[in-house]
């Protein structure tokens, strides 16, 4: 069978309505505008409503990304969802969109959880599945509704998150040398403790006490995260690039985790690549863990920022701590 390219046929993002800005969050924890903005370049997040669910963010983004690629959801025969914020715990939140949006009953659906890195994970997944010509036409959502795994008394992390989807409609191409050309996947499993919840998984099963301590709730070691992200991005840019026998100046845009202000700009460093290469949208949305990428990606795609023959590197890194890259040609 002869390789086939896998292309972005389109992308769609969404935000929830609210809008919560430092200056509110000002008022619940002792925080303040200016502290936020200093440390992470974050402005504002956006918060879903109580009933609006992980899978109804999905189906907008969704919907957005196939009016984009000219196709329907009945076209679609593979799901591929990143999340670590699912409806539920089973089943499934894919199986959920699924039948939301319309999609084929006998599609391909699931959840793949790399946290923040869980985009560029589920793109990989979905593209060597449809080079492999047994599915044609995938969907991948990145997805979140942190607000409700974030400890809004904790300052050291309910400032820096947001609630968000964004999605990209995958298929082949028989023109060589573009689309996804190349990704590089890692884990580093010894610094699982610098980012976790603690309870609510089989080894720590909800309790009555858990839930009132709050256990259920993100915790981070933000300095050792912030060293950690800027080394682990840095490398497999880096790696990548190698890889396809690049250099960073061929690098027409990049699509970074938006997580921090700082890091992207360590990372600009780093590279040796301006500021103006990078797409950054985290002062408006915050840190959406896997829906980061996708969002920053269909919001460059439809500002005109990402032209025919472009190159686009998108890196990331999560919770695990997972990291990837990925080199697109358009």
């Amino acid at each position: 069978m002869p390789i086939r390219s896998t292309v972005i046929l389109g992308t769609g993002s969404y935000a929830p309505e609210r809008v919560l800005t430092n200056g509110e969050l000002s008022h619940t924890v002792d925080t303040s505008d200016e502290w936020i903005r200093t440390r992470s370049g974050i402005r504002e997040r956006r918060i879903a409503a109580p009933d609006e669910a992980t899978s109804d963010m999905a189906v907008q983004a969704a919907r957005r990304a196939l009016e984009d690629a000219r196709l329907a959801a009945a076209d679609i025969d593979l799901l591929v969802v990143a999340t670590m914020t699912p409806d539920l715990p089973m089943p499934a939140v894919a199986c959920i969109i699924q039948q939301k949006l319309g999609v084929r009953t006998a599609a391909a659906c699931f959840d793949l959880n790399a946290a923040c890195s869980g985009f560029v994970y589920a793109l990989d997944t979905a593209c060597a599945m449809i080079a492999s010509g047994r599915y044609q036409k995938a969907l991948v959502i990145g997805v979140e509704k942190l607000s409700t795994i974030v400890d809004w008394q904790d300052r050291t992390t309910c400032v820096l998150f947001g609630d968000g989807a964004g999605a990209a409609v995958i298929g082949a191409s028989s023109e060589p040398g573009i689309g996804l050309i190349g990704t590089r996947l890692g884990a580093s499993g010894d610094s699982v403790d610098l980012l976790y919840i603690s309870h609510g998984g089989s080894s720590a099963p909800s309790t009555a006490e858990s839930i009132a301590a709050r256990a259920h709730c993100m915790r981070m070691k933000g300095k050792e995260v912030f060293k950690q992200a800027v080394r682990v991005m840095d490398d497999a840019a880096r790696e990548i690039l190698e890889q396809h026998q690049l250099h960073a100046d061929q690098i027409s845009h990049v699509i970074p985790h938006q997580a921090n202000l700082r890091i992207i700009e360590a990372i600009s460093q780093y590279l040796e690549l301006p500021m103006d290469r990078f797409f950054v949208n985290v002062d408006r949305y915050g840190n959406t863990s896997a829906a980061s990428i996708p969002i920053a990606l269909d919001e460059a795609r439809r500002a005109g920022r990402i032209k025919p023959g472009d190159l686009t590197l998108l890196v990331a890194f999560g919770a695990g701590l997972t990291y990837g890259s990925a080199l697109i040609r358009w």
